[in-house]
């Protein structure tokens, strides 16, 4: 836990409960908020055939592309609602600096 503490630059293990918490309520609520999104936009597992070995392939990857923004988003709101914003937009950005989505942040 002091290692992680450390690497996080935190300084309770409340704070280590809260952002654990913030990353499941997260990971959860952005499934949960991508299926209208996605029956929106009229992407459901049935519109890809089932005999084509790349149809789960290609619904997957749209899947996955959808919740990928909606996470991001969800995880700076969550983080300012349980008093962590400073963290988790840090996280964020060291996240999109990663991707090579940095220069989006100037």
């Amino acid at each position: 836990m002091q290692k992680l503490k450390e690497r996080w630059g935190i300084q309770s293990n409340f704070q280590v409960v809260i952002i654990f918490i913030v990353f499941g309520i997260t990971g959860s609520s952005s499934i949960y908020v991508a299926k209208p999104v996605l029956s929106f936009l009229g992407i459901a597992r049935t519109a890809f055939p089932e005999g084509i070995w790349w149809g789960g392939i290609v619904y997957t990857t749209l899947r996955i592309a959808i919740i990928f923004p909606i996470y991001q988003f969800l995880l700076v709101a969550y983080g300012w609602l349980f008093g962590q914003f400073k963290f988790f937009w840090d996280f964020e950005k060291k996240m999109l600096v990663r991707l090579g989505l940095g220069r989006f942040l100037k």
